[in-house]
Order: structure tokens, then sequence, then C-alpha cells
């Protein structure tokens, strides 16, 4: 089977890298399959506590690779790929109580755009362009788009880039808080995997535990948030990375977490 994607652990850190670069990183039913796959491993895999995501090449994602589609039936061909594919991906993205850093390296456009915008921490090289394309072929945004992208940069500049379908370039998206950070192109890999392995020496229970917070206040009230803040640090306070935090403080010395 070809290797869509490419995976490497690298200490707690597992590496996962789009492996299409001669169709920029494009979407097909195997590749989601083989995300799918290595998010079922970093989830289940304790000794894995933080992914990187990347693109090789050129590109981070160009998005759904067109020619997967069955355009004999497409309406059912497009749903089916968002339902049984996509969907299932973002989720796994987010139920991850693992930080998930993503490093664009190149275009990100359509649901290449999304799947980005789904991971936890998102550095992007400054030659970077963001693009939602999906208007330029008649199609709305998938891949969770019309979730994530106005809660992060507001309602009246998601439905321009959406309408529109310009590209962003990496700075103006660092500018509007779509991401984290811009970096030069050649320091990209270097600094993004730097904040993997900060992420993956911390305590790992607690990043999850409020990866879960941060995806509750997507929804809930303030009370229903208040409420679940004080239920979820509870079961961090019963973490042994919460006892070594407090021996270390008290011990004046550097915390060795474990993850557990």
């Amino acid at each position: 089977m070809s290797e869509f994607i490419k995976t490497e652990t690298i200490g707690s850190v597992l590496k996962i890298t789009l492996n299409r670069p001669d169709k920029f990183n494009s979407l097909n039913s195997k590749m989601v399959d083989q995300l799918k796959a290595a998010l079922d491993k970093a989830a289940s895999d304790k000794t894995i506590r933080a992914v990187y995501l990347t693109g090789e090449g050129k590109a981070f994602c160009a998005g759904q690779d067109l020619s997967d589609i069955n355009m004999g039936a497409v309406a059912e061909s497009i749903e089916r790929a968002v339902r049984e594919q996509y969907n299932p991906l973002v989720l796994k993205l987010r139920v991850l109580e693992k930080p998930v850093v993503c490093a664009v390296n190149g275009v990100a456009a359509g649901a290449g755009a999304s799947l980005a915008l789904a991971c936890d921490i998102i550095i992007a090289s400054s030659s970077v362009a963001f693009v939602q394309a999906f208007s330029k072929i008649g199609l709305v945004p998938d891949c969770g788009g019309t979730y994530f992208l106005p809660r992060l940069v507001g309602l009246g500049k998601a439905t321009a880039l959406m309408m529109l379908g310009e590209k962003l370039s990496a700075t103006d998206a660092e500018k509007m808080g779509m991401i984290y950070k811009v970096v030069e192109d050649d320091i990209l890999h270097e600094t993004a995997m730097a904040t993997a392995k900060i992420l993956a020496d911390m305590p790992t229970k607690a990043i999850g535990l409020t990866k879960r917070l941060l995806n509750q206040s997507m929804e809930n009230s303030l009370n229903q948030q208040l409420e679940s803040e004080a239920v979820i640090q509870a079961k961090a306070a019963l973490t042994n990375d919460f006892k070594e935090g407090v021996a270390a403080f008290l011990g004046k010395r550097k915390p060795v977490f474990k993850g557990e």
C-alpha cells in the first residue's frame, strides 16, 4: 500500500508528514484513513505525548483531491467523503487529549486550511498562504472550517475570507489571530518541533484536560464552563504530574513530568 503519510517517533513526539508532494499533499480517502490510524496510535500509545503535523515538499495541503470524487454521483460521493472521512478526522484531532502542533510549510487551501485550524498550535512559514478555496469551485467550506474560522477571527472576517476566496498571508493570519506564530522558512521545522518537544515534556494529562475544557467552551455557558473547570480541575489534581509539580515547586527545582 502506498504511504500517503510518513510517521516518525522523535522522543515523545509523533511526527506525521502528509506525503503526496506531487499532488501538493491533496487529500484522498487513503491518506485520510492513514491519518486517522496515526492519530489512533497517538491516542493509545502512552509514550507519545505530543503530535507534530506537517507536509512534504512545497505545500502543506491543497485540500481535497478532486480526482478522488466520483463525478457520476458527485453529491453522494462528496457527502460520503465529508461524513466518513473528514468529519471523523477532525473529531479525532479535537478529542485527542494530547497537543497537536501544526507546521504549515506551504500553501494550505480548502480542506487543507481547515485541517490546520483543527490543530492546537499552528506555526507557519513566512511564505505560506492560506486560501478558503471552496467558493472558487462552487462548494462550501468543510472539515470544520465554518466552525473554527469564525471563532478564531470573528464572523465578519471569516465570511469575507470564505466568500471571496482570497489568499491570506501567514503574517496577516497571525495578526488576525488565526495562527499562533510566523517564522522564516528555514527555521519552521526547527521552531515547530521545539514547541512540540516542550509540550511533550509537560504534564500531558493536564494539557489534555485543558484541551477538553477548551473544546467544551465552544458551546458552554459561563455557568456550565465554571462547573466543568471545577470537575476537571479535580481530575487534574489526582495525577502524578500534579504531585511532581507541587514537589518541584516546594523544592525549588525543575519538575520532571511523566505524563501520568
